[in-house]
């Protein structure tokens, strides 16, 4: 599938503010589809749930973006939100995200059932458990192994208690790399 069919196939959806979910477990490669789709959607904005998750709560986070992105985006108003900073661990600075005809909300549980009423359309990234942890690896470095452990654990829980897969609109292969503006799809 090209990202343009599926850009097409976001804006037919209702409302003049579509919210889109990249979701998947962590490593999957929901960000790099994300900036693939973006552009596709004349450089939609992209939230990452990475600015408000960290390693001591990499799922319970989400009233801050429920209250701060996606109810202000679904009414139409702008959204503001301060960017959790992974290496010093703390809040840094604020961001607002200005409603547009699509904003993709992209990472680990975007697609949750507490604000699934709000999208318009819910993406899939389906990637092995092996190879997600050697991107994950690779990026954070070996040092992060227990982190990764833990927060796999703490997906695992979510995904099992809110199946996000089971309701996607189009489920991708993560292991199948981007060509010349298409991807796999699963189904």
């Amino acid at each position: 599938m090209r990202f343009t069919q599926l850009g097409e196939q976001i804006t037919d959806r209702p409302g003049p503010v579509r919210l889109v979910a990249i979701d998947g477990p962590g490593g999957a490669g929901k960000s790099t589809f994300a900036a693939h789709l973006a552009v596709a959607l004349n450089d939609a904005p992209v939230v990452h749930t990475d600015d408000f998750a960290s390693w001591e709560e990499p799922i319970d986070w989400w009233p801050r973006l429920l209250d701060q992105v996606i109810e202000p985006l679904a009414a139409g108003r702008s959204a503001r939100y301060q960017r959790y900073d992974w290496a010093s661990r703390i809040l840094a600075e604020w961001l607002e995200v200005e409603p547009r005809p699509v904003v993709i909300i992209e990472g680990v549980s975007s697609g949750r059932s507490e604000w699934r009423h709000h999208l318009s359309f819910v993406v899939w990234i389906e990637t092995p458990h092996d190879e997600r942890l050697r991107r994950g690896l690779e990026r954070d470095g070996a040092d992060a192994l227990d982190d990764w452990e833990r927060w796999g654990a703490a997906e695992d829980a979510h995904y099992a208690a809110d199946p996000t897969r089971a309701i996607a609109d189009v489920v991708v292969d993560g292991t199948v790399p981007v060509v010349d503006g298409e991807f796999s799809v699963i189904e």
